[in-house]
């Protein structure tokens, strides 16, 4: 079993040249994604698919945007990234249908072992992380090798996310821990106690 087969089985391998060559390609059209865009968004989506990300409709990373392959990344439906994200993608991240991040999101599915010994003998691994639909991660997140993130979930700015998060709640925090479940009651509401105005409340019931 060589490098490639190890690193795909979740098992420890090393950073060979071969697995080096793996990246170039999506490392080269990010390179040209984030020197154009927003000011040319049909070449932008074009380095998107280039890149190897697995993605459905209306997506938009806003620059800039790094990963390590890009053909480890499968994409939902309507998904932005806010500027400077960052999807290490070792394993395999799996995200669903409307997901928003916000600015300087980190999802790290790579690491390297404890002990130094260890680490020192070249040896790094990754585990796959998802992240269900209708999920917003906010600002400064970072989420940790192994990670699910259920779906309808908010997780709050500057979380560290080290273990799953079930559905339907809001977490916080590091290590990120559940804080509340989100209910029917939250619907009228767009910032704490603020209520959304009939306009946009008539728009929001109209929705499936």
């Amino acid at each position: 079993m060589d490098n490639l087969d190890r690193r795909d089985n979740e098992m420890p391998y090393i950073a060979t040249q071969e697995v080096m060559q793996e990246q170039l390609t999506a490392k080269k059209a990010f390179h040209e994604y984030n020197k154009i865009m927003p000011f040319d968004s049909k070449r932008g989506q074009k380095l998107i698919t280039k890149s190897g990300i697995q993605h459905g409709t209306e997506i938009y990373l806003e620059p800039p945007f790094y990963c390590e392959y890009g053909s480890h990344i499968k994409v939902g439906d309507y998904f932005y990234a806010n500027t400077g994200c960052i999807i290490s993608d070792v394993g395999k991240v799996m995200i669903g249908d409307h997901v928003m991040f916000g600015p300087r999101v980190n999802i790290f599915t790579a690491g390297h072992p404890i002990h130094p010994v260890s680490r020192n003998s070249g040896y790094e691994y990754g585990i796959p992380i998802t992240i269900g639909d209708n999920v917003w991660i906010g600002g400064n997140v970072t989420v940790c090798p192994g990670v699910t993130i259920g779906n309808n979930v908010v997780i709050g700015a500057g979380s560290v996310v080290t273990k799953n998060i079930p559905d339907n709640v809001v977490a916080v925090g590091n290590p990120c821990h559940v804080l509340r479940k989100i209910t029917n009651a939250d619907k009228p509401y767009y910032f704490k106690k603020k209520k959304f105005d009939d306009a946009a409340w008539k728009i929001i019931q109209n929705r499936k």
